[in-house]
């Protein structure tokens, strides 16, 4: 029996999705949330397998704790999914610095702070799976959520880091890249209205924000099948370094990487020209 530790338990979300996969496979799950009460009625049928932690992953020593109860409670983690997280859209250059930070406090410092604390019991172990969702925008940056996207690029950039320093200690890690899933990631945009400093972004960010509503509740991705294929990919014999989710996803992930190849393809010359001549 596994042991995971879940963030960001969200009715509907994936979170909860990757929780209900674990213990249907009959492992055992600590799930950190904000509202415990939206999970209390959940968690009852499957007895004392659940521990649901209130958590705000922002605080570090509320994360800390949370690690060590579920540490307590069930003796270890074998599993981490770093899940919690979500998305303020604006422009570049009229986004308030406040909602910078705050963007970045959530989506990757809160993330660095959870993995912290959970690596060292999976040290002393040596082993564990580190599963951290980051995005397709942290393969291409998407205008209207430039910060967001930077967020998830600079994931990314730990997560890929992080696989290589923790391989020796048998812990693996695993970026995991969905498109648009039918969570309720999108809902919020209908009561959230456009706060931008620049009128000249407006119509930019209303059409984003349009987008939006409009795709809440007909996102091609099913959470429940993209998690089950995060757990295929982890049974794997050589598990993948990184798992796009989603059929829009991958399109736009091998697009983005083939475009990416073949404009520093075109430069060639000039950047093999920047090195000193040849002795």
């Amino acid at each position: 029996m596994k042991t995971w530790f879940v963030t960001g338990g969200t009715p509907g979300g994936f979170g909860i999705a990757y929780a209900e996969a674990a213990l249907d496979n009959g492992d055992q799950v600590a799930v950190t949330t904000r509202r415990p009460d939206e999970l209390h009625s959940w968690a009852r049928r499957y007895g004392d397998r659940v521990l649901i932690l209130p958590m705000d992953v922002t605080d570090t020593e509320a994360v800390e704790q949370a690690v060590r109860a579920a540490e307590d409670r069930f003796g270890g983690i074998d599993v981490l999914v770093n899940n919690a997280g979500r998305g303020w859209f604006g422009s570049i250059e009229g986004m308030a610095d406040a909602d910078v930070r705050r963007m970045f406090e959530l989506n990757f410092f809160a993330v660095l702070s959870v993995i912290r604390a959970a690596l060292p019991g999976m040290r002393a172990r040596g082993s564990g799976w580190i599963i951290t969702m980051s995005s397709v925008a942290g393969l291409r940056g998407i205008e209207g959520f430039g910060y967001y996207s930077a967020a998830k690029f600079a994931l990314e950039a730990i997560t890929e880091v992080l696989r290589g320093e923790v391989a020796p200690l048998g812990i693996q890690v695993l970026a995991v890249e969905p498109g648009a899933f039918r969570t309720r990631a999108y809902a919020g945009f209908a009561d959230e209205a456009v706060a931008e400093t620049i009128p000249a972004y407006l119509p930019m960010l209303e059409q984003v924000r349009a987008a939006m509503i409009d795709q809440d509740g007909k996102q091609p991705g099913d959470p429940q099948r993209g998690v089950q294929a995060v757990i295929a990919a982890m049974a794997q014999a050589t598990p993948p370094h990184r798992l796009v989710l989603g059929s829009d996803g991958f399109d736009t992930a091998v697009a983005t990487l083939e475009r990416n190849l073949d404009d520093i393809r075109a430069c060639e010359a000039l950047s093999r020209g920047a090195d000193f001549p040849a002795a």
